[in-house]
């Protein structure tokens, strides 16, 4: 990985206690390649699940100390929410040293307006999550949500990994993934010919067409077997794979 990187661009850890792996690489790679950077931005689904920032607990406050110290640095770390992480708020943010944003997010990165955000808008061919997210992500529900016990939040948010886990298992996978017409309709609606998302964990270019403009969506994968990092600096903008064991030791 390049030193002294523009921006750096991750989505999905999907951090969690039993999955030490991903939280050592992750750690590895705040050390390392982060520290070097300008920015970070993170595009949503950081933890696995969050059901309130006053349910923090050991794991959580190490990984906000980590961040922090990134942070300390002089790094810009910028967070947009996923599907997993919607109720993750500000008391959280400032404790790791990060900022949340809302998305879509627009950003100069590679030399070009680029918009930015977690990626599950896109998936319009899933009705049944579309009426899901609109509902979750509704002020007055998450209010509701976080005024009842943390217990009782955090057993529902176990039935609904739960829930999610057989209906990915069962669902046809291309309602899984982006809405090419969503896509197109989304790059004409905000003005640019560049896309940064996550969430469907297919990490990938895209190149495609609109108006006889070339227009380029950039796709982060998880980190559940390695890591996924778009770089940019003042005039590129490269998805990149960090092996796990590794987070110095990056492949195109």
């Amino acid at each position: 990985m390049a030193a002294h990187a523009h921006t750096l661009l991750i989505s999905d850890l999907h951090l969690q206690a039993g999955r030490p792996d991903i939280t050592r690489q992750f750690f590895e790679f705040l050390a390392g390649p982060a520290r070097r950077a300008r920015r970070l931005l993170i595009l949503g689904d950081l933890f696995e699940t969050w059901v309130g920032d006053d349910a923090v607990g050991p794991f959580e406050r190490e990984v906000a100390d980590r961040l922090a110290a990134t942070a300390a640095l002089g790094v810009e770390i910028i967070f947009i929410a996923g599907n997993r992480d919607f109720l993750l708020g500000d008391e959280y943010c400032r404790l790791a040293g990060m900022r949340r944003a809302e998305e879509p997010l627009h950003l100069d990165l590679g030399g070009e307006p680029v918009l930015l955000l977690h990626g599950d808008v896109l998936c319009t061919d899933d009705t049944a999550y579309q009426r899901f997210r609109a509902r979750v992500r509704d002020p007055g529900w998450q209010r509701r949500m976080l005024a009842r016990p943390r217990w009782q939040r955090l057993g529902l948010a176990r039935l609904l990994r739960l829930a999610s886990r057989l209906r990915t298992r069962s669902a046809p996978e291309r309602i899984m993934d982006v809405n090419p017409d969503e896509v197109r309709a989304t790059l004409q609606r905000e003005q640019v010919g560049c896309m940064i998302h996550g969430h469907t964990h297919r990490p990938a270019v895209h190149a495609d067409r609109i108006d006889d403009r070339p227009v380029r969506r950039f796709v982060l994968g998880d980190w559940f077997d390695q890591g996924s990092v778009i770089e940019a600096d003042d005039s590129h903008i490269r998805l990149i794979t960090l092996p796990r064991g590794s987070a110095e030791d990056a492949r195109s």
